[in-house]
């Protein structure tokens, strides 16, 4: 076998792909722009296998050996970081390898609307970031914490599942914990946040009822917590939140969000029209009075005419963001229809 990790990570970021898969009996296959394509690689069902097994210590290899599907980074010998899943499919090893932007973009460089920014700049709250898997979530997220490190004196905590973005203290105080190496699960590390002084707390991911509830009661009391959904929309958000809770305790859960949801981010990464890269995407639920109401009265359904109508507090839907990037010219009318949730509302910004 004539490469290694290193070789099928460096022709990653060298052509601009965003993951490797590596499975037993094909070639390495590369995501680029969204679609999938197999490298300029062979090798046997044994190399395939040696790879992966290469990416795990010895503990990673007694938990893979006993069933589990293992989820880490790592760092190249360049330094430059990656995420990875290493799991089985048909009695053999397979894994996927996330690659990580070796530096962090500002939200800026990232095109983000500028309502993000003023997000990241309130002291307390609740302000989720969603999307389909590999939608840019953590990079948005990562963008985020290193304005407030950069730009506020506060402390910190993030709670990830691996940690993906490394972030060094600047004028804030900065602590990153990893699940099942620093703390054994999300829930536990908020439990705990609360007796270590934080501002701010990033929750990777919002997975069960015990990290949901725990996140919303540190933004209760006066933190500023940030997490991630695997969502496609601020309503359906709101939905998910909510349907984890028994039915006698979702008025209460409604009333909770009602008052500390700052806003919900939907993102979405479209490839640009001259296929030179891809560009976002974002729907903006910011929590007014008038969409606060709505959530604590369970009007989910309203929420799209709310940001359709709140362009002066930064909302908007994702189809008019979508229809916006059509008449920049910088996607195409068919990428923005196959991104687009609500089609029928695309065509009408449209004109179609």
């Amino acid at each position: 076998m004539d490469f290694t990790i290193d070789t099928l990570v460096q022709y990653a970021r060298a052509n601009d792909c965003s993951d490797v898969h590596i499975t037993a009996h094909q070639p390495p296959t590369f995501r680029k722009l969204g679609e999938l394509v197999i490298g300029p690689y062979q090798a046997s069902r044994e190399d395939y296998r040696a790879l992966i097994i290469g990416l795990l210590n010895d503990l990673q290899r007694e938990e893979l050996a006993s069933g589990q599907d293992l989820d880490f980074s790592f760092e190249s010998a360049g330094g430059l970081r990656y995420r990875v899943n290493v799991y089985r499919q048909q009695n053999e090893l397979a894994c996927a390898i996330r690659v990580l932007r070796d530096d962090i973009p500002s939200l800026q460089a990232l095109r983000l609307p500028p309502i993000i920014q003023q997000l990241a700049e309130q002291p307390r709250g609740l302000v989720l970031v969603t999307g389909p898997t590999g939608s840019g979530k953590s990079t948005t997220l990562a963008a985020m914490i290193d304005y407030i490190n950069q730009h506020r004196r506060c402390h910190i905590i993030t709670v990830e599942d691996p940690i993906e973005y490394v972030h060094r203290s600047q004028n804030s105080l900065v602590h990153q914990r990893e699940v099942h190496r620093d703390v054994t699960s999300f829930a536990d590390a908020l439990r705990s946040a609360m007796r270590e002084d934080p501002d701010v707390i990033l929750v990777g991911e919002m997975r069960d009822f015990e990290t949901i509830s725990a996140a919303v009661t540190a933004a209760e009391t006066g933190h500023l917590v940030f997490s991630t959904l695997h969502t496609t929309g601020a309503a359906q958000t709101l939905d998910r939140i909510v349907d984890v809770y028994p039915s006698h305790s979702q008025n209460m859960i409604r009333s909770q969000l009602a008052g500390v949801l700052r806003g919900v981010i939907t993102q979405t990464l479209i490839p640009l029209a001259d296929r030179s890269g891809r560009t976002v995407a974002t729907e903006i639920l910011v929590g007014t009075d008038a969409v606060l109401n709505l959530i604590r009265e369970g009007k989910y359904h309203q929420l799209g005419t709310a940001m359709q109508s709140g362009a002066a507090s930064g909302m908007h839907t994702l189809a008019g963001d979508l229809a916006g990037l059509v008449r920049q010219g910088l996607i195409s009318i068919e990428a923005a229809s196959e991104a687009a949730s609500d089609k029928a509302e695309l065509r009408q910004y449209l004109g179609y």
